[in-house]
């Protein structure tokens, strides 16, 4: 059977505060909502915006790390492979969609890009150059964009 790719890159700010839990078993799980937004032209050529919403899930001692300095707005760089489950809740079986994260850089352009690996692993420490709002600046001409 051939293998497959499971992976998932998202770039995008959190939506509210973390929510640190842990498992029946004792190990630690870190739930996050992350908005991704993109910007395009409609058809009458006004700008639009469309957010997506992703649920996030990091895991272990990373989870616990990542709780003490994330809160709502903070922008995030996401690694990490799609899972879905299923439950059921009045007789119907529903769906749920989330990101397990590999690997969560924080990119606050207050000190730099930050990295926090997801497995249990040291975390290592970016050199700056995050992707924060004010690392662009805005050219102020977008129709030139050939795309």
């Amino acid at each position: 059977m051939a293998e497959g790719l499971n992976r998932v890159m998202l770039l995008g700010n959190l939506g509210a505060d973390p929510e640190l839990r842990a498992t029946t078993s004792g190990q630690s799980v870190l739930k996050l909502r992350l908005a991704t937004t993109e910007r395009y032209k409609d058809k009458s050529g006004v700008w639009q915006d469309r957010t997506e919403w992703h649920a996030v899930t990091v895991w272990g001692k990373r989870a616990e790390g990542l709780a003490r300095f994330l809160s709502k707005g903070s922008r995030l760089f996401i690694e990490g492979s799609i899972h879905t489950s299923s439950y059921e809740k009045d007789g119907k079986k529903n769906y749920r969609t989330e990101i397990n994260a590999s690997n969560v850089i924080l990119c606050d352009s207050k000190g730099g890009a930050k990295t926090e690996r997801a497995e249990s692993k040291p975390a290592s420490t970016g050199s700056g150059g995050g992707y924060g709002d004010d690392d662009y600046g805005d050219t102020g001409n977008d129709d030139d964009i050939p795309f």
